[in-house]
């Protein structure tokens, strides 16, 4: 669907919606190359840190965006995502070099057994991959809760924080996440001072920029420049003034310390040199082979999940609003890996962050992924000397800052605010992903919702089909009345009924869910995104039914469950000379009614004083929370200094909570 230049901020000079085709590359050539180049200044540093974190040699992230940038460009129809090496994958690769005997720099002979063995499981995940597009098999990325996912990456981003903490300040971190997390504290006591100092300036960059953005115009430099550059650009010098590159010792605080080009990054001077291939023995080795397919599942499985979770999260931001196929993008994937892991690479996913400064930066179409793939070439084949001046606590330093974002305390509010219910199975998640490993985590966190929706009265005989009933209209619609429940485990095929009646048959369709016992956050959430899609199409979608279901949460798309509906009431008791005043702002504040009640009283100070009972009024409203604090912040500010005034907030319990939430209430929740 088309978007108009004045609702679309990067849109200023054109019309339609740009697309990567071949009239498309010359068109958009100067947007495309700008935002490529300026993702690559980010992509750099990151692919360097991410292949160096998960035990790879730093040029293998180099590689896995050039070929991710060159094949997926012409191989997925997804516009704004870029492809690369990916913080949530860190765990997964780390984790299989060290299945494989992987010794931290100890071994050299063994280190690189290791990754060669990695690599071939990398392939062979690729072929998986390849075979999850060919059979259509992205739709299972809505099978996973909400919460369990975003728990399992919260997890992750915890995990890559205790590992690259001590690598920050020049110590190194092994074992499992509560090992490293018990020894932290000794770590750091022990940390190298000049490598700390490298590593604390990075962090300060990485979270001082983001606020210092906020205090400058958006058309200032400063927004263009990205921290990881500024990173890069400061420590370099530091690494110099130090001389890094020389093995020497120093002295500090009465210890001595030793500093060589370990703290540097390692890369060769030939390109070429650096390609590996794929030891394949690890399948026939009978101690290893074990390991080596736990290993292929779980990068085909959280690798596909996380690709197609972002390459989602783009869509929705995309200022056209164009939809990536995610079965074809999987497959693009798949061969990008299968091709990548063959010279050396890392695993690739759609990555967030780096698609996200894409879009900020005024991509138009993907071949700005393809641009940033060619400016990443064209660096480490003419600069690999510089790229080797950079310390490696600067990039364990951005990868801390990355873990955080992904585990940040606006993630626990998030998913709290949409209801307590998801910040338990997101929590369990968390913690379950830290006892075991990502596969059991995200089991045990599913586990958890499906025991929620026990309690909440879920019939067991729908938790996989959904009951649907569907009538035909004569006004070309289609009435799709749900029985039992709709949770995200029946999600799927109820799914495929929509996007088959509607979507493909061209039809409106109208979900009715009056005679479902529970509508889970994920549902609600699909059916939103299920709008989106049909508004696109040009037909109508709309949901009904929910009229006797209470909601867990505040959120417009929290979990609700068939009972009284919780809202509040606000009961404000004052004098009768300014009931018109205060029964207007009411209204003007989001209020659908009111009752009011003449009566008469007096206060304590009233008591006090002698005064007798006075004509009063009584107003009481039934509104949303966030509509009863706006109307008590008027009473404070407004009447209470003038007038005596007695107000309280109150939750209740009624038939139909629509009936008093104001048309705009879900856009100002979501805003």
């Amino acid at each position: 669907m088309s978007q108009s230049p004045q609702s679309n901020p990067n849109a200023t000079e054109i019309s339609e919606t740009p697309y990567g085709n071949a009239a498309g590359f010359a068109r958009y050539l100067k947007y495309d190359i700008i935002s490529g180049l300026l993702v690559f200044l980010i992509a750099l540093p990151l692919c360097l840190a991410i292949s160096m974190a998960s035990g790879f040699p730093p040029v293998a992230g180099v590689f896995t965006a050039i070929v991710g940038a060159v094949l997926t460009t012409f191989l997925s129809n997804s516009e704004l995502t870029i492809k690369g090496p990916a913080a949530g994958l860190i765990v997964i690769v780390l984790g299989a070099v060290q299945s494989f005997g992987h010794t931290g720099g100890q071994d050299p002979t063994a280190d690189m057994k290791a990754y060669q063995m990695a690599l071939a499981v990398a392939v062979v995940a690729g072929v998986v991959q390849i075979l999850f597009g060919i059979v259509r098999a992205g739709i299972l990325g809505d099978f996973f809760p909400t919460a369990a996912v975003h728990g399992m990456l919260a997890a992750i981003g915890c995990i890559i924080m205790l590992k690259q903490l001590p690598v920050a300040v020049g110590q190194s971190a092994k074992g499992e996440p509560f090992e490293i997390l018990k020894e932290l504290p000794d770590k750091i006591a022990h940390a190298n001072p000049e490598i700390a100092i490298i590593g604390v300036v990075s962090l300060l960059i990485l979270f001082g920029l983001p606020w210092l953005k906020s205090r400058f115009s958006k058309k200032s430099l400063i927004q263009v420049v990205p921290a990881q550059l500024i990173v890069v650009l400061v420590t370099i010098p530091l690494g110099i003034w130090f001389n890094l590159s020389e093995e020497h010792t120093y002295s500090w605080a009465g210890a001595t310390y030793t500093l060589n080009d370990k703290f540097l990054v390692n890369v060769p001077n030939n390109l070429f040199s650096a390609i590996m291939h794929p030891d394949f023995s690890v399948f026939s080795n009978p101690e290893l082979k074990g390991a080596a397919i736990k290993w292929v599942v779980m990068f085909a499985l959280i690798g596909s999940l996380e690709s197609m979770l972002s390459a989602k999260a783009i869509d929705m931001i995309d200022p056209w609003k164009r939809k990536t196929n995610l079965n074809r993008d999987l497959l693009a994937v798949g061969i990008a890996n299968t091709i990548v892991a063959m010279i050396g690479g890392l695993p690739m996913i759609s990555e967030i962050v780096r698609s996200k400064a894409n879009i900020d930066n005024g991509a138009r179409t993907r071949f700005a992924d393809f641009w940033h793939g060619a400016f990443l070439l064209a660096f480490v084949a003419l600069a690999p000397t510089l790229i080797h001046r950079i310390p490696t606590a600067a990039l364990a330093a951005m990868l801390v800052y990355t873990g955080f974002r992904l585990a940040s305390p606006k993630e626990f509010m998030n998913v709290y605010k949409i209801g307590i219910e998801q910040l338990v199975i997101f929590v369990t998640t968390i913690i379950a992903v830290l006892a075991t490993d990502l596969l059991i985590g995200i089991a045990i966190g599913i586990a958890t919702k499906f025991a929620i929706h026990l309690i909440n009265g879920v019939p067991i005989q729908s938790f996989f089909k959904p009951f649907l009933e569907v009538q035909t209209r004569g006004d070309n619609t289609v009435v799709i009345n749900a029985k039992g429940s709709a949770v995200f485990s029946n999600w799927i095929p109820f799914k495929r009924q929509i996007e088959q009646l509607g979507l493909v048959q061209k039809n409106n369709v109208i979900v009715d869910l009056s005679g479902t016992t529970l509508v889970d956050h994920s549902v609600m959430e699909k059916l939103h995104e299920m709008e989106l899609d049909f508004h696109q199409a040009g037909l109508e979608f709309e949901v009904i039914g929910l009229d006797a279901h209470q909601q867990f949460s505040e959120h417009p798309y929290s979990a609700r469950k068939k009972g009284m509906a919780r809202i509040r009431r606000i009961t404000v008791v004052t004098s009768s000379e300014i009931e018109k005043q205060l029964e207007s702002a009411m209204v003007d504040m989001g209020a659908t009614g009111f009752t009011c009640i003449p009566c008469r009283g007096v206060g304590r100070r009233g008591l006090a004083e002698g005064h007798v009972a006075e004509d009063q009024v009584r107003i009481e409203a039934v509104v949303p929370s966030e509509i009863a604090e706006r109307i008590l912040a008027y009473v404070r500010r407004n009447i209470a200094p003038e007038y005596p005034v007695t107000a309280c907030i109150e939750t209740v319990e009624v038939i139909s909570r629509e009936q008093f939430e104001p048309a705009t209430l879900a856009e100002t929740v979501t805003s």
